[in-house]
């Protein structure tokens, strides 16, 4: 014979295999779809009246008091892992911290674009800075700063950070940036409010080229980005040494393609390789290149000689033939270069002299 119980609700007599337990009582079938829901965090069925709730989520008093929160603005249900906190300790969701803070902006945030300098050859930096807080007072000091005479510089959060933010620029010439924008003050305010970028260990220095920087027509720019590749892939041992970045770091965040013979085999590789944009030259934006190899810095002269060796990486991949780069040594790309920024910080990574190269890192 079936064990049957009492409904708590209609007290009609059920068998047992055909009702519900909800908060220490049992229901009918029918009762059940009346008066319960089934919280989505633990998938427990709870009385609907004691539910937390909104258009999005159906919790448990204790799923929803351990795992989320309610937007101050709109109430809105949020998980606390994807919550913003205000300087206030204000929690938001992303669409209303998006209208109240227009500071720190989500890592997938891009502005109307401005472009500072003349000609086609514009470089954008994405530099990470880190254990200083993803705070918005900060930010707002790096942008008065950045911003006072032009607007330079933007921020977001960046999901590979443990605690701070990414500085990213409009695109700028290489002129501008060494003149006009005012790196000097912005890396000697983070480091005043005591943001790490190399010694953090967490942080990369991204430079994105122009695609209209090695060419005007699809052909030039294929071209060009071909031989840039191939550039990285054969000198890789001097360009890990120079980036500051361990193989492993590499691997992980901006990994090579693995060389081929000929810059148009080189791009053909890439192309078909599938690897994302976590490579050493990302391909994967529609209006840029970026080069992912560097480490962060908040080391003036090291940031002014990675953007110098990007724009000769630039200006090897548009003035050299394919023969060319094929045939050219280390020796003789160090020959056309003459910045002394560029010159001193290869002297200090030991890649100034045309000897073999042992991979490695050094902290600066």
């Amino acid at each position: 014979m079936k064990e049957t119980r009492i409904c708590a609700n209609c007290g009609i007599e059920h068998p047992l295999d055909t009702m519900y337990q909800v908060e220490g009582d049992w229901l009918c079938e029918s009762c059940a779809d009346r008066l319960t829901v089934v919280c989505d965090h633990c998938n427990e069925r709870i009385y609907e009246e004691n539910a937390v709730e909104d258009d999005h989520y159906i919790l448990c008093d204790h799923c929803f008091d351990e795992y989320y929160i309610r937007c101050e603005d709109c109430s809105r249900i949020i998980s606390r892992d994807r919550a913003y906190w205000d300087n206030d300790d204000n929690v938001y969701c992303s669409s209303c911290w998006d209208e109240h803070n227009d500071i720190i902006h989500e890592y997938n945030y891009t502005p109307d674009l401005v472009f500072h300098g003349k000609g086609l050859r514009h470089f954008g930096v994405e530099l990470e800075i880190d254990n200083g807080g993803t705070v918005n007072n900060n930010a707002q000091k790096l942008l008065d700063i950045a911003n006072a005479s032009a607007e330079n510089l933007y921020i977001k959060t960046d999901g590979s950070l443990d605690d701070g933010m990414e500085l990213v620029t409009h695109p700028m010439t290489l002129e501008y940036h060494l003149s006009e924008m005012p790196w000097e003050e912005v890396l000697r305010k983070a480091q005043s409010m005591g943001y790490l970028s190399h010694a953090a260990g967490t942080c990369g220095l991204h430079v994105h080229i122009s695609r209209l920087a090695f060419g005007c027509t699809d052909e030039q720019q294929e071209a060009a980005i071909a031989r840039l590749l191939y550039f990285v892939e054969k000198f890789w041992a001097e360009l890990l040494r120079f980036s500051r970045r361990t193989q492993s770091q590499m691997n992980r965040w901006a990994a090579r393609y693995g060389i081929r013979l000929t810059p148009s085999e080189q791009m053909s590789h890439a192309k078909n390789s599938c690897a994302g944009r976590y490579t050493a030259v990302n391909l994967t934006n529609s209006d840029t290149v970026e080069i992912r190899m560097f480490r962060g810095t908040l080391k003036l002269n090291t940031l002014k000689a990675t953007l110098q060796m990007v724009n000769h990486l630039v200006e090897v991949a548009v003035s050299m033939s394919d023969c060319q780069v094929q045939d050219m040594s280390w020796f003789d790309f160090l020959d056309e270069i003459t910045e002394p920024e560029l010159i001193q910080y290869l002297k200090e990574r030991r890649l100034y002299v045309n000897e073999p190269v042992t991979a490695g890192a050094e902290e600066e």
